[in-house]
């Protein structure tokens, strides 16, 4: 059975002004509601609008989340399991960047960065 890889998309991930991944971004209802759902893996990041938070039931592998105000800080940054994982609300939350499992350390991401959506 084939793989199926969510990714790369179209746009770059940038983190405080550098480059750091390929990114697709959801900015519709059907984009925003699908997310990584029936994918198998990631390539690149997931940017999801209007998203507060997120959880991971019907999913099939870990994921790291980090998730921004509407200025792309970074508020949280968390590895979150399938089926049982997910995060909480928060009120200054603007939206949700997914990922691989690891991909935020290895793109030193952390609270406080300053994520943007890149041409």
């Amino acid at each position: 059975m084939q793989q199926r890889i969510f990714g790369p998309g179209p746009r770059r991930l940038i983190r405080d002004g550098v480059d750091v991944a390929a990114l697709a971004v959801a900015d519709t209802s059907a984009t925003r509601r699908r997310g990584l759902l029936g994918s198998d893996g990631v390539q690149g990041a997931l940017w999801i609008t209007r998203c507060p938070s997120v959880h991971m039931i019907g999913m099939r592998y870990p994921i790291d989340v980090a998730v921004v105000d509407r200025d792309g800080v970074v508020l949280l940054v968390k590895t979150i399991k399938p089926w049982t994982g997910g995060t909480r609300f928060r009120l200054r939350a603007s939206a949700t960047v997914e990922a691989a499992a690891g991909a935020m350390s290895q793109w030193g991401i952390g609270p406080g960065s300053v994520l943007a959506i890149g041409g």
